[in-house]
């Protein structure tokens, strides 16, 4: 699992590799991974948006941003947490993803960004 703190803000993530929906053949590699966000700060916070980089083995990198995550734009109180699962297809066996969320505090109407931590996407096969 990786993890990262950034305004408050502790980003975790685990990835899955789904191998039933995957065809290594047709180079189709699906990942599945989940995201738990937990407010560790004194005021309410609501994401408003995130902004991926999917870095494929090759180095070709493709970004994905868009309002929320998976249609929502959850609102977490102070201690609370929020959790998700969604999925990435690579091309290849081995890539890597990271990004930010962009949140606003409740209390003061600011915006500011939070890390989302580097993790690896390596499908079983490739550990052998």
């Amino acid at each position: 699992m990786e993890a990262l703190i950034t305004n408050d803000i502790k980003v975790s993530v685990e990835t899955f590799y789904q191998e039933r929906y995957s065809q290594p053949v047709e180079g189709k590699y699906i990942h599945a991974y989940r995201i738990t966000i937990e407010n560790l700060g004194e005021n309410t916070v609501q994401l408003l948006r995130r902004h991926w980089f999917i870095t494929e083995g090759t180095g070709l990198v493709r970004e994905v941003a868009g309002d929320g995550v998976i249609g929502q734009q959850p609102i977490l109180e102070p201690g609370e947490s929020y959790q998700y699962v969604s999925w990435s297809n690579l091309a290849g066996s081995v890539g890597k993803m990271h990004g930010t969320y962009t949140m606003v505090d409740h209390k003061s109407s600011l915006e500011f960004t939070v890390g989302i931590p580097v993790f690896q996407l390596i499908a079983p096969d490739i550990l052998n």
